[in-house]
């Protein structure tokens, strides 16, 4: 991990609509999963140089989750976090990251069912 391995990127709340579930009639719709992601990054330079070329575009980052979800179909929220874990450690280069992948309609009497993973780079 870098110097800075206390400097965070998050994005919190991301909101993608996707096929996922195990039953049948969830294969045929499309659900609301909403995704937090905390991620390893030296801030440092971007913050003394004001360069937005040394910073982790979280725009970049919103949009490839995004569309690796919604272009996909999952049985399990487990599932969607470890693809999405895996994109975003090989893509743009991240040490370390913790997902957390919530499905808020799964269950009838509870706000929210969620699973959160944390996964390092394999350097």
């Amino acid at each position: 991990m870098n110097t800075y391995s206390k400097d965070r990127v998050l994005i919190e709340g991301l909101t993608v609509l996707t096929t996922i579930g195990v039953y049948e009639w969830e294969k045929t719709i499309k659900q609301k999963l909403i995704i937090d992601l905390e991620m390893a990054w030296d801030n440092k330079p971007a913050g003394e140089s004001d360069n937005v070329s040394l910073c982790l575009d979280y725009f970049v980052v919103s949009q490839t989750i995004t569309q690796l979800v919604e272009c996909s179909n999952f049985e399990l929220i487990e599932c969607v976090a470890e693809r999405i874990a895996e994109r975003i450690i090989q893509q743009f280069s991240v040490d370390w990251l913790k997902v957390k992948v919530s499905k808020p309609n799964a269950i009838a009497n509870a706000r929210n069912v969620a699973v959160i993973i944390e996964r390092t780079a394999n350097k």
